[in-house]
């Protein structure tokens, strides 16, 4: 990425796009140029039509080509020293959570409470603190998201190339995430899949919620029981083939099983009892990611689940006893 006519950042600016970043995504593009600018003030120049691609407007998923001339509006853009500096506890948790690494590829066994970036009132994320714990790496740059509350498999690319290729292979559903969820009451074996529309929706208060409504964009998850806890909980794994917002969470409620730990879509009496019982927080667990690689490596990474939700289980069984070892 060059500047043309480099300019402070209150006057325009017109940046050339080079090779290796063709084919992105005009706002995947602009958040890598603007670190520091608010996801959502992307957007809204997007949709003034404040940034310009060969001096015409472009929607946000619009892609550039090689030699594209990009106008940015005058725009504060942080300085990377204004980017708080992370602590010392969290840099060591991220260093002892990577799953695998090569050299275009970090996989984290991201923690619960660690939004993936800042933005929205979040100082800074799992992506800001990445850059701080790995000041050597020239590009470090979020393949997909977790929830703030999830936990579990998240890919950092580290060139530019591993994150084309991986978020093609993401549009063309050939990333295969699993995830763990522990679920109030006893899915039955036969619920072994949710198809149902999601649509975002935003309340008064500018919380943003999901819900399954007809004219929502078509959304899908298979399930499989993993084991069950008598008729109080179950451990069912979940395999988005669809990746819409808050897509397991919508569906387990929409199935009559909202995940436990869910303060959003969850039963706040159940999530409260739950929580003397060690689940303190959503149980829901990014397990196990498998993609192939470029080279035609198959990639296959296991996020263990954090010791207070193995010990949970661990006790949930032992009051279900009867039902232990379940894998129907």
């Amino acid at each position: 990425m060059s500047d043309t006519h480099p300019a402070p950042a209150n006057k325009v600016r017109f940046i050339e796009v080079e090779s290796d970043q063709a084919g992105q995504r005009i706002d995947n593009f602009l958040r890598t140029a603007l670190k520091g600018v608010p996801k959502s003030m992307i957007y809204r120049l997007l949709r003034k039509g404040e940034v310009r691609v060969n001096k015409k407007r472009i929607k946000p998923d619009g892609r550039i080509q090689a030699g594209d001339l990009v106008r940015i509006p005058p725009i504060r853009v942080a300085e990377p020293n204004e980017v708080p500096l992370v602590g010392q506890g969290l840099l060591d948790l991220l260093a002892s959570s990577v799953l695998y690494e090569s050299k275009s590829l970090i996989v984290i066994n991201k923690p619960s409470g660690l939004a993936v970036h800042g933005g929205s009132g979040i100082n800074l994320g799992l992506i800001e603190a990445l850059r701080q714990l790995r000041p050597e790496e020239r590009f470090l740059e979020l393949v997909h998201r977790l929830d703030r509350d999830t936990s579990g498999c998240i890919m950092i690319a580290k060139k530019r190339s591993m994150l084309r290729f991986l978020h093609e292979a993401l549009r063309q559903n050939r990333v295969n995430k699993i995830y763990h969820a522990l679920v109030i009451g006893k899915w039955e074996t036969r619920n072994n899949q949710v198809d149902a529309p999601l649509r975002k929706n935003e309340l008064k208060s500018g919380e943003r919620i999901v819900k399954v409504q007809a004219d929502g964009k078509a959304s899908l998850t298979r399930f499989r029981v993993l084991r069950r806890f008598g008729q109080e909980a179950t451990l069912v794994e979940a395999k988005p083939v669809t990746g819409r917002t808050h897509q397991i969470r919508v569906h387990t409620q929409f199935a009559g099983h909202p995940i436990i730990g869910d303060e959003k879509y969850g039963v706040e009496s159940i999530n409260k009892v739950m929580k003397s019982q060690g689940v303190r927080r959503l149980f829901l667990h990014s397990a196990t990611l498998d993609v192939e690689l470029p080279e035609g490596e198959k990639l296959l990474v296991h996020a263990p689940l954090e010791p207070a939700l193995k010990q949970a289980i661990d006790a949930l069984a032992d009051k279900h006893s009867m039902y232990q070892g379940t894998t129907e």
